[in-house]
């Protein structure tokens, strides 16, 4: 019989099979399965013609041995820069409920490679990698696979994010291809297409049902996502991240993590359990997530033109409509009138603010908020006193070459002395100052780029800013949406979206990046109307209603609203206020309606909120009923329409009787018919939300 090693969760089942005392080898990767008296692999796999008289199946280390004609799990260059295979003597395996470690060894390299698949909270693993250097020599890895996964079976659709600044999270859908398929990123940060990461549906696959496998890597650098097939019958789902990496003698190291859900109920089931992946790696100030209060962020209400009277102006602006959190931007530090100077000189223009941050933030506070302050510690413009200083400090191939973005380089975090320099920079600000917030910019791609080490040294400056100032949250921005994923979620608490705050962009981005990340984390402001990135006028509803599925935050000076647009703002903060706790920290479900409806319910089993989103008008005459598949967990619901965001004073057709007695009341409506038959909907405006509360029937 087959010896081998399981680790279930809920919806999934990872099998290995121990061969000998080689390199264990995949017998499943896929839903829930009995493995109960199975025989083993090579009682299955007969001789095949043209082939090995010795059988190579997928192992967890494909090119462990020779005759693996697939892709390779670890290459590796000596010190001669030799390519050099690992080839595993032997294996160890050992497990228990929650966890399988698999620990292999090349004697003659003296490399031990150690792999971990763990079982997280809500049902997703987490894939752990670990190289320990004992031989005396250097060796380079020049590719490392946290992941390597067989597809067996039917799949049949890729879904997978692409972007730029402006336009993140753009979702593609395209058929599994015969050959392969590579996501690949190579400017330093993960990107605008968000975390790397791909969902793979197998046949009949939907939102709410059906096999999913969507996988992730917690990692903010360069990076490899890639499926390829083989003439075996299966393809291999792999993840790495790119760039070289040495080990000397005796030294030890980790491969970036990788998360991976397997679910039986579609595509929500598998971004539920990512959800709960990432959660468990958030470290909350005080141990956990408290109300996420709401933002002022001074960047389109100000830019670089302010002076500490204009800022105060501002925050009694933000206090009066009920913001709880007021953030300055760029442009308070020493030399910063434009993007092209200041960026490493970490101290208070005297001129902006003649006696300091301190004073400032007192009358914040005294208003009820807290203060958070903008850095962009990574990077420096040559016209600074760090880089007049420090030259040497940046990332460049020569002192000729050093191609600049937005007027600055990037800081060479490979180095100690410019973490330390940084450190003590930052420290002193939060030392200095009750400041409980960092928004932490980053705002170039990497050329020349640093490799992971590069990444690593931004990990070890934000893990030790956090060991020193554990009550700060820390906001995530790369010219915003450039560096949002797992990787950076150990170190911050919130990632700004994208610089496009216009609530229709907003729609398929927030969407895309609820396909890895919680809601909770999601920066998600209301902007000025024209929007300052498309120029496209919005309602102030229908921009607050888009904002409140995320992190709210007011990106404009609510100074510049009429009378009523601010008692309307505020009314939307309220509302918020009111229903964030469903918002965050439980679950997601998304979904599409007829005519171009989209929508979003956020909440737990038992209740919800739900937005129905119509982006442009409608083209049935009536609208139809909506789906809704969770509904079908309750034999009933209680049902009440809150409230429609659209544009006020404009013409609108009569809503039906039942329509208003949901306006009105809840209303009890039977979960079967929801989810089957669906709940009745209100006509609606292009760039308008209609917002239910379902709550689960006693």
């Amino acid at each position: 019989m087959a010896r081998l090693t399981c680790l279930h969760s809920g919806d999934a089942s990872l099998v290995l099979e121990q061969q000998g005392n080689g390199v264990p080898v995949w017998r499943h990767c896929g839903s829930l399965v009995d493995v109960c008296d199975l025989p083993s692999l090579a009682d299955l796999r007969g001789p095949a013609s043209f082939s090995l008289d010795g059988d190579v199946p997928l192992s967890t280390i494909p090119g462990s041995k020779n005759g693996w004609f697939g892709p390779s799990a670890l290459d590796i260059r000596d010190h001669r820069g030799l390519s050099v295979p690992f080839r595993a003597d032997h294996a160890l395996v050992g497990d228990d409920p929650d966890s399988i470690q698999v620990t292999t060894r090349d004697e003659r390299l003296g490399l031990t490679f150690t792999q971990s698949f763990l079982r997280l909270p809500g049902g997703a693993f987490l894939l752990r990698s670990h190289l320990e250097n004992t031989s005396g020599a250097l060796l380079r890895i020049t590719n490392g696979c946290s992941a390597m996964l067989p597809l067996t079976g039917k799949w049949d659709h890729i879904i997978s994010w692409s972007g730029r600044h402006n336009a993140e999270l753009v979702e593609h859908g395209e058929p599994m291809p015969a050959h392969g398929w590579v996501r690949e990123t190579r400017r330093g940060i993960g990107g605008h297409g968000g975390p790397p990461g791909v969902y793979i549906l197998a046949e009949g696959a939907s939102r709410d049902s059906g096999l999913v496998i969507a996988l992730q890597l917690a990692w903010s650098g360069d990076s490899r996502i890639a499926i390829e097939h083989d003439d075996e019958g299966y393809a291999i789902l792999s993840a790495a991240s790119v760039g070289e990496r040495t080990l000397a003698a005796g030294e030890t190291l980790d491969l970036p993590d990788a998360i991976l859900a397997i679910s039986l109920q579609g595509r929500n089931g598998a971004m539920a359990q990512h959800h709960a992946a990432v959660r468990s790696l958030i470290v909350w100030p005080g141990g956990m997530m408290r109300p996420r209060p709401v933002h002022l962020n001074s960047w389109e209400a100000c830019y670089f033109n302010f002076d500490e009277a204009r800022i105060d102006e501002l925050a009694q602006s933000a206090a009066k409509i009920g913001v709880e959190r007021f953030v300055l931007d760029d442009g308070w530090f020493r030399g910063r009138r434009h993007d092209r100077a200041g960026l490493g000189d970490w101290s208070c223009d005297p001129q902006r603010f003649p006696a300091g941050l301190g004073p400032l933030i007192g009358r914040v506070n005294a208003l009820g908020m807290e203060f958070g302050l903008w850095v962009e510690p990574e990077m420096v413009n040559p016209d600074s006193d760090l880089y007049r200083a420090h030259p040497d400090w940046v990332l460049a191939e020569s002192e000729t070459d050093r191609p600049t973005a937005r007027g600055q380089l990037v800081l060479d975090l490979r180095r100690g002395e410019v973490r330390d320099f940084l450190f003590n920079a930052i420290s002193r600000l939060l030392q200095d100052h009750p400041i409980t917030y960092l928004k932490w910019d980053h705002n170039r791609d990497h050329a020349p780029s640093g490799g992971p080490t590069q990444v690593l040294g931004t990990y070890a400056l934000l893990a030790r800013l956090r060991a020193a100032h554990p009550l700060v949250e820390i906001e995530g921005c790369a010219g915003g949406g450039g560096r949002s994923d797992a990787g950076m979620a150990r170190h911050v608490h919130r990632f700004w979206t994208s610089d496009n705050i216009d609530a229709v962009a907003r729609i398929g981005m927030q969407r895309g990046f609820t396909a890895f990340l919680p809601p909770e984390m999601m920066g998600s402001h209301i902007g000025a109307s024209p929007s300052h990135a498309t120029a496209r006028h919005q309602s102030v509803a229908f921009r607050a209603a888009i904002a409140c599925m995320g992190h709210l935050g007011i990106e404009m000076d609510p100074a510049r609203l009429s009378e009523a647009e601010r008692a309307e703002l505020a009314g939307w903060i309220s509302f918020y206020k009111q229903w964030r706790h469903l918002v965050h920290g439980g679950e997601t479900c998304l979904g599409e309606g007829a005519d171009g409806l989209r929508w979003q319910a956020q909440g737990t089993d038992g209740e919800f909120l739900l937005f129905v989103i119509r982006s442009s008008p409608a083209l049935d005459r009536r609208p139809q009923p909506l789906h809704l598949p969770f509904a079908a967990r309750g034999k009933a619901w209680d049902v009440r329409l809150v409230n429609v965001a659209e544009t006020h004073g404009q013409h609108g057709l009569p809503q039906p009787r039942f329509i208003e007695t949901m306006r009105q009341n809840y209303t009890r409506l039977p979960g079967s018919w929801l989810a089957v038959n669906g709940l009745p909907l209100p006509a609606q405006q292009a760039e308008s939300v209609a917002i239910y509360h379902l709550k689960m029937a006693e």
